[in-house]
């Protein structure tokens, strides 16, 4: 099928030419002939780079050539940047949102094309976003991970509220592992398009000895190694001119083979010494020092423990071909597009808490093999299993290259699932009664997969009958209303048992304390905590002992109400984990706030920089919604809560507030300034620009200088006189 005949508009179907591309894979065609055009629904289920985001592309400008808007879901921020770059630039305006929770980011409605995440979707719908209604086009890309345990319901409710938001909206899943594509179709009542078709051909093989067997012959490995066959296996891949990615089952496992594939490699690319140099300089942890050794000849690794600065140089070395190897965990199969021409599955097995090593889903296996194979770079991909006896060869065959991957299923009917969501269905209006509630469940995944869907209305029932009880929401009769208190939960977006749990527990502090505050928010369903290994426990009671005046929530008492299991069912065994999980997450924190360094808080809790931001965002949010919180109901820790917030968000102590709300002043920035007494910034008006530029530098200080003047003339103003800058934007700026 060629591209010149199709009904999209000119100015795409001119880039297309413009770029080499004259035909449709197969695939694509056949989603032509399903009625991609035509406003038909489709299930597009075929292998890992095969077209599946030009198919959302055609689809898309058509509906914006009828006068339409469309709205791209993917499951990760990274995904959203990835496709946000390749939309853009292609006559049509394209937004990304994938921030703050509690917006309705209305500014959006401008774009054709907003790319967003399932969980801020969610988010916009519940806080009533206008440009909602004007969606003709919803694409979901990775839509098999409505099987997700943890944001499959999200996924899934975010479907089932579009499609009764907008009935005529087309919709366009993607995906390439599907073990039950019919069914999911079904749901969505789309056209399903399957094909094992792709432009590069995939030999799935696996490696024994010597040599991979294909399913038709076998090919010979030159053993440069005497004891590593993955290190054999990517070096025979580099010696060709090819990439190699190379999954394992943990984050020292993927350092520990960069390490000597870049030992083995030694690459002379002058390109590398400038990827190095950049990640070198934004380090001062020993993880990124030998991330960036390993990177000087040419391997790498990547987790998520990496900062984001170490992922963006990592990929972009990979994707500029100077790194001829990375060394992963799974993660990086979940997302970015990176392919390489072999793909070396080594860890089929992980650990899995309480049932030791356990193999891999076969999902999984197909998500990390769909990476072999560049387009237009390689002749060929190979995705390569290890086996450590001859008799796992046909094993492996049968268990994950033969094997179908698993079905898809809906989890929404999970106990913990539904809290959130029936709460977000009343107060926003998508149900006002038990029957109206019943009513948009049955248009759930879960209910079509299981006629009647029993268990998920009994998990409905449960849930309301909490939310009564927390006061989110209220009977009126028939009628079933948020409260004031549920219309803010709801649209903070945080899960109503936190948001019951801070607001009961702040309500009955008298005294504030930071710490407090921080481990009640890691204490909650929507706070990762660190784990807790056994040589933790010793420290963590002495870290309980010496802030118990700080602490707000109990240690778990056994002989009073854990007794007998929680509401939760978690034993008392359980709620000490807990305990403990969320003490060290919030002992961490503190740490931030206290300024430590993160090679100090990496070597102190045994985490990454990715680590440390990932949590430092997440309790930054809570924090967010915990001040929203006590401004409604427990008003007295407001402004203390406020201030913690800032102090999180940069890392700093209490002392630093007045001068991290300069633009451009971040906590480094802030302690020297601190540190020379320079504590206010009227404390800095007591010294020349001179001084401070000794200090910062030239160009900041004439930064700081210059507001300080804006803010002297805003004083004025407000006493009375002229302000020539009444009217512009706001003084204050955190700094980065």
């Amino acid at each position: 099928m060629q591209v010149k005949d199709l009904p999209l508009p000119e100015s795409l179907k001119q880039r297309y030419l413009d770029t080499g591309i004259t035909h449709l894979y197969p695939p694509q065609a056949a989603c032509v002939e399903k009625g991609i055009f035509n406003n038909k629904n489709l299930l597009v289920a075929i292998p890992t780079a095969s077209g599946k985001t030009l198919v959302a592309e055609m689809a898309m400008h058509t509906h914006i050539a009828r006068g339409g808007k469309c709205l791209y879901i993917v499951p990760l921020r990274a995904l959203a940047s990835e496709k946000y770059e390749e939309f853009t630039n292609k006559g049509v305006q394209v937004g990304i949102s994938t921030g703050d929770l509690d917006r309705r980011d209305d500014h959006l409605g401008k774009n054709d094309i907003i790319v967003a995440t399932s969980e801020k979707v969610d988010s916009l719908l519940r806080n009533g976003a206008r440009w909602i209604p004007d969606i003709s086009l919803l694409v979901v890309d990775e839509v098999h991970l409505v099987d997700s345990p943890d944001r499959g319901p999200t996924l899934e409710m975010v479907i089932a509220k579009m499609r009764h938001r907008n009935p005529a909206m087309q919709i366009i899943g993607l995906s390439a592992t599907i073990g039950n594509p019919n069914v999911l179709a079904g749901w969505l009542d789309a056209e399903l398009v399957t094909s094992t078709w792709r432009p590069v051909d995939l030999r799935p093989g696996v490696f024994y000895t010597d040599r991979i067997y294909f399913r038709e012959g076998t090919r010979q490995v030159p053993q440069v190694s005497k004891n590593y066959d993955d290190l054999n296996l990517c070096l025979d891949t580099i010696a060709e001119g090819g990439q190699c990615l190379v999954f394992v089952s943990s984050r020292r496992n993927a350092e520990a083979f960069a390490k000597r594939a870049a030992a083995a490699i030694k690459s002379e690319d002058p390109a590398l010494a400038m990827y190095a140099k950049n990640l070198h300089a934004g380090t001062e942890m020993e993880m990124g020092k030998r991330l960036a050794d390993c990177v000087s000849k040419g391997a790498a690794f990547h987790h998520a423990g990496l900062s984001r600065n170490e992922r963006s140089v990592i990929e972009e070395g990979f994707r500029k071909g100077a790194i001829k190897c990375i060394s992963s965990t799974p993660t990086l199969a979940a997302g970015l597009n990176l392919p390489a021409r072999r793909v070396i599955i080594r860890d089929y097995l992980r650990f899995s808490a309480g049932e030791g090593m356990q193999p891999i889903p076969v999902g999984e296996y197909h998500q990390m093999a769909g990476r072999a194979g560049r387009p237009r770079l390689d002749p060929y991909g190979e995705a390569v299993l290890i086996a450590k006896e001859k008799c796992q060869i046909k094993e492996l065959f049968d268990c994950y290259i033969d094997a179908p991957p698993e079905d898809v299923h809906s989890h929404i009917a999970a106990p913990t699932a539904l809290f959130t969501h029936v709460l977000s269905l009343v107060a926003s209006g998508f149900a006002g009664t038990k029957e109206e509630l019943s009513a948009f469940m049955n248009r759930t995944f879960y209910v079509h997969e299981h006629r009647g869907g029993r268990l998920v209305h009994k998990a409905v029932a449960a849930a309301l009958e909490f939310l009564i009880t927390a006061e989110l929401v209220v009977e009126v009769g028939e009628h079933l209303e948020a409260t004031a208190f549920g219309t803010m939960v709801s649209r903070l977006y945080i899960d109503p048992r936190s948001a019951a749990m801070i607001v009961s527990t702040m309500r009955s502090v008298e005294q504030y304390a930071d710490l407090g505050m921080i481990h009640l928010i890691c204490s909650t369903p929507d706070m990762l905590k660190l784990y807790v290994k056994n040589s933790d426990t010793d420290t963590l009671t002495r870290m309980m002992e010496d802030h118990i005046d700080e602490l707000w929530l109990d240690f778990p008492n056994e002989d009073d109400l854990y007794r007998a299991q929680n509401d939760d069912g978690d034993s008392y065994d359980k709620q000490v984990e807990t305990y403990f999980r969320a003490l060290k997450t919030a002992m961490l924190l503190s740490d931030w706030t206290d300024e430590l360094t993160d090679a100090k808080i990496c070597e102190r809790y045994s985490v990454g920089p990715g680590d440390i931001y990932g949590m430092v965002e997440s309790i930054n949010w809570l924090l967010h919604a915990s001040a929203e919180l006590a401004r409604m109901c427990a008003s007295r820790h407001y402004p203390e809560i406020r201030d913690c917030e800032t102090c999180m968000k940069h890392g700093i102590r209490r002392e630093l507030l007045p001068l991290i709300r300069l633009r451009g002043i971040g906590r480094v920035r802030a302690r020297r300034l601190f540190n020379h007494g320079m504590t206010s910034p009227d404390e800095i008006r007591k010294h020349t620009p001179e001084e401070v530029a000794r200090i910062l530098g030239q160009g900041i200080s004439d930064q700081i200088f210059a507001q300080l003047e804006k803010m002297s003339q805003k004083t004025s103003a407000d006493e009375g006189y002229p302000d020539p800058n009444r009217g512009q934007s706001t003084l204050f700026h955190f700094g980065a």
